[in-house]
């Protein structure tokens, strides 16, 4: 009765949440396609309504988000003469990111019925030993920028269904723990250059003069080195075995994957043809492609079956997911917002000091980029916090003479280094939750090595990137 009681309270909740991110969504393609500062005010009012509704809903380690972003609200209303602009950028930089991540999700909705991913997900977790971590990896790559953080849990769930059924517990324990690696590292590394990631969206939205299609051939080329460094790593530690290997079940064929393909070919395509053709920026049009595409995927699914009808209730069933999402909708919308508002505060403070970074050479602050992100990571700042205080804060590209490309390269390396290293990130929790151990053992001690040696390798290639 009480669970019933629960349910009947949360439901009207759910459904307002829902429609106020719906408002949001259309508020910031408004801000996005057409720039109105009615659209503008409009998107911060409603995630300020959002944020007021969620944090009764949630739990304490989210409403402390809540409390230092009241705290730096009191600050700038009583320090800052033009305290109601910067609050509204924040609002406006915490409107971008519920947006964002409302539109985005739609893909992993549409993705929970579709059999060609269950199919592809099983034809990976199925490889032969000597395959089986790169598969894996492209796999986590290709998944993440399609599902985001589900392409960790279904991959994940897979790969563990695949290792319990392991009479050998050495061998399980093995297998389990290369796969959860393989499949977090292939997604971090869609970080450094996929439009659907929020290090992608945000420092393109935070670094002037830039865009996606300027970075994305070095984001890519930085994805290569993350992925390729993590399959030498396995390749050189691979454990030695007390016994002979198993034989391995093949599930499928390399024919599973062709729909998973079909779909990134078309997502990215777009995103770049129309982006290019109406000159908007990559997220702005994210924001409209990705919900019309999980849509027209919906529809597919139900070809035959009333898909017109299908989509609707998938659509009022989204909403659900989204109330589901509200906790980690408020972290989200939080840290860009303390992050926006804390920069915003601090350049004064900056601007009065004896630290001059234009003394600096261009090649070091975009190093410093890279390690200052994942070593906030360690502290409990999620990237979306430590970018948002730190980006507004860096001189100019033309001023240190680099082009703003370098600094976003600069930024999604150190965001997929943060992924892979911090404990408090979804990634290492997830990949923790699947493989029986803790998000600080896979971010320390699985991925100690690699995040070293990632941020090593990043190093250098930022810098080559800041020489071009």
């Amino acid at each position: 009765m009480a669970e019933t009681d629960a349910h009947a309270r949360e439901e009207p909740q759910g459904r307002l949440l829902s429609l106020v991110l719906l408002a949001t969504v259309l508020l910031v393609i408004g801000v996005e396609w057409h720039g109105a500062m009615l659209f503008v005010h409009g998107a911060s009012a409603a995630v300020l309504v959002f944020v007021v509704l969620a944090t009764p809903l949630v739990g304490w380690s989210r409403r402390i988000f809540v409390l230092v972003g009241l705290v730096l609200f009191i600050a700038a209303l009583i320090t800052r003469s033009d305290w109601l602009r910067i609050i509204e950028a924040g609002l406006e930089s915490a409107a971008f990111i519920a947006a964002f991540f409302s539109a985005s999700a739609c893909l992993r909705n549409a993705s929970a019925t579709s059999p060609s991913i269950a199919e592809s997900g099983r034809y990976l977790a199925h490889q032969p030993p000597g395959r089986r971590y790169a598969a894996l990896t492209a796999g986590g790559h290709l998944f993440g920028i399609i599902l985001l953080y589900g392409a960790i849990a279904l991959l994940g769930g897979l790969a563990e269904a695949s290792a319990r059924r392991e009479a050998n517990e050495e061998v399980r324990r093995v297998r389990l723990r290369r796969m959860v690696l393989a499949i977090q590292r292939g997604f971090v590394s869609t970080l450094c250059w996929s439009p659907l990631t929020f290090s992608m969206a945000i420092s393109t939205t935070l670094v002037p003069g830039a865009t996606w299609g300027d970075a994305f051939g070095f984001g890519l080329i930085g994805a290569v080195i993350l992925a390729g460094m993590g399959w030498a790593l396995d390749t050189i530690f691979k454990p030695r075995l007390s016994g002979p290997r198993p034989p391995v079940q093949r599930v499928g064929t390399w024919r599973s994957l062709i729909p998973m393909l079909i779909l990134l070919a078309i997502l990215l395509s777009t995103v770049g043809g129309l982006s290019a053709v109406t000159g908007l920026r990559a997220v702005a049009v994210v924001l409209v492609v990705v919900p019309l595409l999980a849509a027209g995927w919906i529809a597919m699914q139900h070809l035959g079956d009333l898909p017109l009808r299908r989509v609707v209730q998938r659509a009022v069933g989204y909403s659900e997911d989204l109330f589901n999402y509200r906790s980690e909708l408020v972290l989200l919308v939080m840290a860009g917002f303390i992050g926006t508002l804390g920069a915003r505060l601090l350049l004064p403070l900056m601007a009065g000091s004896s630290l001059d970074l234009l003394a600096v050479p261009a090649w070091a602050i975009l190093v410093a980029i890279v390690w200052i992100i994942p070593l906030a990571g360690l502290v409990g700042m999620n990237p979306i916090l430590s970018v948002s205080l730190m980006a507004p804060l860096l001189p100019s590209a033309e001023a240190i003479g680099i082009t703003p490309a370098a600094i976003i390269v600069a930024i999604t390396s150190g965001w997929a280094l943060s992924g892979a290293s911090s404990p408090y990130t979804a990634t290492t929790l997830l990949a923790g939750s699947i493989g029986g151990v803790s998000a600080w053992r896979v971010g320390l001690s699985w991925n100690g090595l690699y995040t070293l040696l990632g941020g090593l390798m990043l190093s250098g290639w930022v810098t080559v990137v800041s020489l071009l």
